[in-house]
C-alpha cells in the first residue's frame, strides 16, 4: 500500500510518496500520473452516487459490495451524496489508506440555493438583480456545504430558457443572456470565494453545457435543434462568462444539439470550451448521459458511448459505469489515445490539489464547525434579506398594498400559506422538511388580526423529489369556508401558486396557470370580496390573464425558502419596499411560449394594411402579461433628461435622470437596451446591455450612466466571429423591456 499526499508543509509522509521538495503543482501532477497505471487514471474519471452508509459495515456483496473494491483500488474520482462530516471522514478513510497511492476523493452534491438554511431558488434570486446580494447567497450555500465535508457543487446552472413549461426554469436566471452571465459570474465567486483551498468554499460546476434550457416543448431531457447564431448569442455568453470568472468545472447536458448528444459533442467541449476559451478545468457528465449517448442512437452500447464522450472532452463520468468498464480497453486497442485520458486525469487532479486535498485529505471534517455552521442565525439572515429582495410586486391597484395595521380584519387562504415545505423549493438535499417559516407564521410575528381557511388542497399525501405531485382536481372540501371567511374580511390574502415539487428537474407542465382548484377558488372568492391580495409562490412564470385583470394586489413571491413567510409579511406590512424585477416574461396563455423579450421582428412585425397577413395570434395579443424587467414598488420613479454622448471613438456613454417622485424610499432597477436595426445578421429589437439598481430617498434624484463599448454592440456571426459593426444604435432606457425613454447614435 502506498499512501499519497501532502501535508501543509509539504512534507513526504509515506516512503513513495511524490518529491516534496518542489512547490510547483504541475509538478507534482505530472510526477504522480507518473506513477499510476492506466486502470488508476480512468479510475480518477469515474465518479459514483453513494452507495453505503460509511460509518458503518463494509458492503458484503452485490453492486455495493463492488463499488467497494474499486474504492480500495482507486478506480474512483469522486463521489455524490455522501454528506455529513462523519460519512466523508470514513469514505475518504477507506481511499487515503486503502488505495496504491491514496489520491483522495472530491465529494460533490447539489448545493444549489443553500445547504441547510435555504435561500429563494434562483430564478427568484435573479428577480433581485442584485449581484451582491446573489454572491453573497452562493457564499452562505458554500459556507454549510462545505462544513458537511462537501468540496463540490453541481451549481450555478447557467443555462437561458423562454419556455416556462420547462420544469427547471426555478434553477437558473430567466431568459437574458447578459443578465444571465452577470448572475453566473456572481455566483461563481460565491460558491469558490478566493481560495478554493479555503474549507468555506465550494469547487463551482457551470451547467448543463448546452442548450438544455431550449428543450422542444419545454419536456425536461428533450430534443434541442437552434441555429449556431442563437448557440453563440444566447446559449454560450453565461458559460463564457463562468468560465471567465474561473469556475473549477463544467456539467454537459442531457440533450442532443445539431444531432450530437453534448456529452459526445467535441465541437463544445474540445473546440469551444477547452480550445478557444482556454479552460483549464474538468468536465464532468451528468447523470448517466455517457449512457444516454446510446439511448440517443448516437452509440450501439456502452463501450461505444464510452469511447465518444472521452473522445470528445467529457472528463469524469457520473454514474453511467462506462468508463470504469470500458475505457482502459479502449485505450488498449487503440480506440482512445491515452495522451485524452491523461489530459482528463490532469485536469482532475489539478481540481484537488486546488482543493487542498493532497495536503490534507480531511481538511473538510470537521465536527465542530458543522455544528456550528447549519444552525447558524447569521444565514438565516442572508435568507431573509435574500428573499425580501426577490419579491416582485406585479399590480397594486389604489395602493392596497402596503396593509394596514393589525386592526384591519385579514382573511388568509390556500394550503401554501400555512405550509413549511413547499417554500423550500425544489432542491433542497441537505435541508429538513417542515423548516421554512410559513406565510401564516410571518403574519403572526405582525399580530395580525387574522383568521385562516384552507380551501380545497391543492396536493394530495406527502410529495417528494422522486415523486409527482397529485394534484387535487376533484375534491371540492374547504370551498365554502373559505368563501365564509372571505365575506367576513376587509382585505383577503390568497396564497396559491405551486407546490414547491412542481417545478424543477423532471417537472415538465403543459398548462401553466394555477393548478388545481385554485382558479375556481379564486374566483369564488373574488364573488363574494374582490379586495384580494394575490400572493404567489411557483418556480416558474404563471399565465394569469384573469387574475391580472381582475385581482387589485398581485406579489410575486417565488418560493423563497427558509424564511420566506417573514419576507412575505414584511413586504405586505410595508416593513420592506418590494424592489424586484422579472427576469423571465410571464404569458398571457402558455399558447404564447416560448415567449422571450429579446426575439427577433420579422418581415411583417405590424399590421400596416389593416389585414390579417402579420405576425399575430387570431385570439390573444403578442405580448406577455408581465415583460421582462417589470418590477413596481411602493413608491413611483420618472426617468427624463436622457443624454447620448458618442464623441469618443471606443465607447458611448448613456446617461438617464432617475427620481423618486413618490413618498417612500424605494430601489429602483434602471435598465438599458440597444437595437442594431440594420446588421448584416438580424439583430433582436432590443437586447439588455445594462443595468443598475440605485436607491433613491422620496423626492430624490439620481443621474445614472452607462458605457456602451465594442463588446457591448457586437455579437456572434454563426461561425463564432465576434464583430462590431458600424450604423445606426437605438438606445432605450427604463424601467423595463417595454418602457423607456429612446435614443440614438451612430457608431462607426
Amino acid at each position: 500500500m502506498i499512501r499519497f499526499y501532502f501535508t501543509m508543509v509539504l512534507v513526504c509522509i509515506s516512503p513513495l510518496l511524490i518529491c516534496a521538495q518542489t512547490t510547483d503543482m504541475d509538478a507534482k501532477i505530472r510526477e504522480l500520473m507518473s506513477r499510476m497505471t492506466l486502470a488508476e487514471k480512468v479510475g480518477q474519471m469515474n465518479q459514483y452516487n453513494g452507495f453505503y452508509e460509511a460509518t458503518g459495515p463494509a458492503p458484503a456483496a452485490g453492486d455495493a459490495r463492488l463499488k467497494y473494491e474499486h474504492l480500495t483500488s482507486g478506480k474512483v474520482g469522486s463521489v455524490l451524496n455522501v454528506r455529513g462530516v462523519d460519512e466523508v471522514r470514513e469514505m475518504q478513510k477507506v481511499v487515503v489508506e486503502n488505495s496504491r497511492l491514496g489520491i483522495p476523493l472530491i465529494f460533490a452534491s447539489d448545493v444549489i440555493h443553500g445547504y441547510k438554511t435555504l435561500a429563494p431558488i434562483p430564478l427568484a434570486e435573479a428577480a433581485s438583480w442584485d449581484l451582491e446580494a446573489i454572491q453573497q447567497s452562493a457564499r452562505m450555500a458554500a459556507t454549510e456545504g462545505a462544513a458537511t465535508g462537501l468540496n463540490w457543487t453541481f451549481a450555478p446552472m447557467v443555462d437561458i430558457y423562454r419556455d416556462a413549461r420547462w420544469g427547471r426554469v426555478m434553477e437558473g436566471a430567466g431568459e437574458d443572456p447578459f443578465l444571465g452571465s452577470k448572475i453566473a459570474a456572481a455566483r461563481v465567486r460565491g460558491f469558490q470565494g478566493d481560495d478554493l483551498s479555503a474549507t468555506n468554499t465550494l469547487l463551482a460546476c457551470a451547467k448543463h453545457f448546452a442548450g438544455y434550457g431550449f428543450a422542444e416543448a419545454g419536456r425536461d431531457y428533450n430534443t434541442v435543434d437552434v441555429g449556431t447564431y442563437t448557440l453563440h448569442n444566447v446559449i454560450l455568453p453565461p458559460f463564457k462568462a463562468a468560465a471567465e470568472a474561473g469556475v473549477g468545472t463544467f456539467m454537459n447536458a442531457f440533450n442532443i444539439l445539431n444531432g450530437v448528444p453534448a456529452t459526445a459533442d467535441a465541437f463544445l467541449q474540445r473546440d469551444i470550451l477547452k480550445g478557444d476559451w482556454n479552460f483549464d478545468g474538468f468536465v464532468v457528465s451528468d447523470w448517466g448521459s455517457i449512457k444516454e449517448i446510446a439511448f440517443h442512437g448516437a452509440a450501439g452500447d456502452l463501450k461505444e458511448a464510452a469511447r465518444r464522450a472521452a473522445i470528445a472532452g467529457s472528463d469524469m463520468d457520473m454514474e453511467s459505469y462506462a468508463y470504469v468498464k470500458h475505457l482502459e480497453e479502449l485505450v488498449e486497442t487503440g480506440a482512445v489515445d491515452e495522451a485524452l485520458i491523461d489530459d482528463a486525469v490532469y485536469r482532475i487532479l489539478k481540481a484537488k490539489f486546488e482543493l487542498g486535498l493532497f495536503d490534507d485529505p480531511y481538511a473538510y471534517c470537521d465536527n465542530e464547525r458543522e455544528e456550528e455552521l447549519l444552525y447558524n442565525e447569521k444565514h438565516q439572515e442572508i435568507a431573509l434579506d435574500m428573499a425580501k429582495r426577490s419579491i416582485v410586486l406585479l399590480k397594486n391597484e389604489d395602493d392596497l398594498l402596503p396593509l394596514a395595521g393589525n386592526d384591519q380584519k385579514v382573511a388568509v387562504i390556500g394550503q401554501l400559506a400555512n405550509d413549511k415545505t413547499s417554500p423550500l423549493g425544489s432542491w433542497r438535499i441537505g435541508s429538513d422538511d417542515g423548516t421554512a417559516v410559513s406565510v401564516i407564521e410571518g403574519l403572526a410575528a405582525y399580530e395580525v388580526n387574522m383568521s385562516y381557511a384552507q380551501g380545497p388542497a391543492l396536493w394530495r399525501g406527502n410529495p417528494s423529489f422522486v415523486t409527482e405531485v397529485e394534484v387535487n382536481e376533484s375534491d371540492r372540501s374547504g370551498m365554502e369556508e373559505a368563501v365564509a371567511a372571505a365575506k367576513e374580511a376587509e382585505v383577503v390574502l390568497m396564497v396559491l401558486g405551486e407546490h414547491g415539487f412542481m417545478s424543477g428537474e423532471g417537472r415538465s407542465r403543459t398548462d401553466i396557470g394555477l393548478p388545481g382548484l385554485q382558479q375556481e377558488l379564486l374566483e369564488a372568492v373574488h364573488a363574494v370580496n374582490p379586495n384580494i391580495v394575490l400572493v404567489l409562490m411557483n418556480g416558474r412564470p404563471l399565465a394569469l390573464p384573469w387574475a391580472a385583470e381582475n385581482i387589485p394586489a398581485i406579489i410575486e413571491a417565488w418560493q423563497l425558502g427558509s424564511q420566506s413567510g417573514n419576507a412575505i409579511a414584511q413586504v405586505l406590512y410595508g416593513d420592506y419596499n418590494p424592489s424586484g424585477h422579472l427576469p423571465m416574461s410571464f404569458p398571457r396563455s402558455v399558447g404564447q411560449v416560448p415567449l422571450y423579450y429579446n426575439h427577433f421582428s420579422t418581415g411583417r412585425p405590424t399590421n400596416q394594411e389593416n389585414n390579417v397577413f402579420w405576425t399575430h395570434y387570431i385570439d390573444e395579443k403578442n405580448t406577455p402579461l408581465f415583460p421582462f424587467g417589470y418590477g413596481l414598488s411602493y413608491t413611483s420613479f420618472a426617468y427624463s433628461a436622457l443624454q447620448i454622448d458618442d464623441t469618443d471613438p471606443n465607447a458611448v456613454e448613456v446617461s438617464v435622470v432617475v427620481m423618486n417622485t413618490g413618498n417612500r424610499t424605494g430601489e429602483e432597477v434602471v435598465q438599458l437596451y440597444i437595437h442594431d436595426p440594420a446588421a448584416t445578421y438580424a439583430r433582436p429589437v432590443r437586447e439588455l446591455k445594462g443595468f443598475e439598481k440605485i436607491e433613491l430617498s422620496a423626492g430624490e434624484a439620481q443621474t445614472v450612466t452607462f458605457r456602451l463599448t465594442p463588446k457591448e454592440l457586437g455579437y456572434y456571426q454563426p461561425d463564432g466571429t465576434f464583430v462590431t459593426e458600424p450604423g445606426t444604435f437605438n438606445v432605450q432606457v427604463g424601467p423595463h423591456a417595454l418602457e423607456g425613454l429612446q435614443g440614438s447614435f451612430e457608431w462607426e
